[in-house]
């Protein structure tokens, strides 16, 4: 009888009405947490510097289509963090990095800005992978343990 109890929430997602008692966590990506992490900060920026570059240069017929790019780019860098799982999602990640820093040609000063989320992009990527496997060989480790020792586990 599942939502009877007076512990359940009246309303529960599929994965709370499909969850039974000593079922495994699954595991989130440490890299999807990190990559996600830093596509949302980048949006935010992206935010800021498309507001930015507008105020500057709010004469040229350019400011609308800057603001408007960075807009589009802040708004797929938050939907590419359901993508960082996959590979294509990773690529559309560094070619977020590379249009920040092909954003200095508007403001000088993004380069600061650029180096600074592409290290942190590729710290993310890299080590958040790094993290993954060592997480994955852990579970895969407990696994044998619990088969090897079940009237312990």
């Amino acid at each position: 009888m599942s939502g009877g109890e007076s512990w359940r929430p009246a309303r529960e997602t599929r994965a709370q009405r499909r969850w039974r008692p000593g079922q495994p966590k699954r595991a989130r990506s440490v890299r999807a947490t990190f990559c996600s992490s830093v596509l949302v900060m980048e949006a935010i920026v992206l935010v800021f510097f498309g507001l930015g570059v507008y105020n500057l240069n709010r004469g040229d017929a350019m400011a609308p289509w800057a603001l408007g790019l960075a807009l589009l780019l802040a708004l797929v860098a938050v939907l590419d963090c359901a993508l960082v799982t996959r590979p294509l999602g990773i690529a559309i990640g560094w070619a977020i990095q590379v249009a920040l820093v092909a954003g200095m040609f508007l403001e000088y000063t993004m380069v600061i800005v650029a180096a600074g989320f592409g290290l942190a992009w590729w710290y993310a990527v890299t080590k958040g992978g790094e993290l993954d496997r060592v997480n994955r060989a852990r579970a895969a480790a407990e696994a044998r343990w619990r088969a090897e020792h079940p009237e312990q586990a």
